[in-house]
């Protein structure tokens, strides 16, 4: 599937949230669940700063979507996201049955970049969703969105942000 102007619209939502999550001194991730008449449904930002690694967006609307979506209606939604889903977050889309991700940046140039700023490597195999949940529609990574993203990485994770 090709990434739309709305799809854009939606990835712009996830980017403010991310930026919030930075202002807010937690790692810049933001996440958006639409449904499949294009209603905001749910939308989050990493919340791990306080100590739960797993306070993750994508996972907050997986938890959200079993609790108020029948299964037509989450295999229907689309989940937005900053960066692409760690694999306990590809879990939690794959068990609840959401349908189609579209990512800014994939997990690949976020660890890439992490490398480059010398951050210790997460305490998890980072694989891309098609491994955790084979046969998941995706979309990503999105060129025209990538600086974005990468600049609050860089603010978070670099050597500016590692001196916080």
């Amino acid at each position: 599937m090709t990434v739309t102007a709305q799809d854009l619209t939606y990835l712009r939502r996830c980017i403010d949230l991310a930026r919030e999550a930075l202002d807010a001194g937690d790692e810049p991730f933001g996440s958006v669940l639409v449904s499949a008449d294009g209603t905001v449904l749910f939308e989050d930002r990493n919340r791990v700063k306080d100590g739960d690694p797993t306070q993750h967006p994508e996972f907050a609307i997986s938890r959200w979507a079993a609790a108020h979506l029948n299964p037509r209606e989450r295999a229907a939604a689309t989940v937005y996201t900053s960066g692409e889903h760690c694999p306990m977050c590809s879990a939690a889309h794959g068990w609840v049955g959401l349908g189609r991700i579209v990512y800014v940046t994939s997990g690949n140039q976020l660890r890439g970049r992490l490398r480059e700023w010398g951050v210790p490597a997460a305490p998890v195999a980072s694989l891309p969703i098609g491994e955790i949940v084979p046969g998941a529609v995706t979309d990503g990574p999105v060129d025209e969105l990538t600086q974005e993203v990468e600049d609050l990485y860089r603010a978070c994770f670099g050597r500016e942000g590692n001196a916080r």
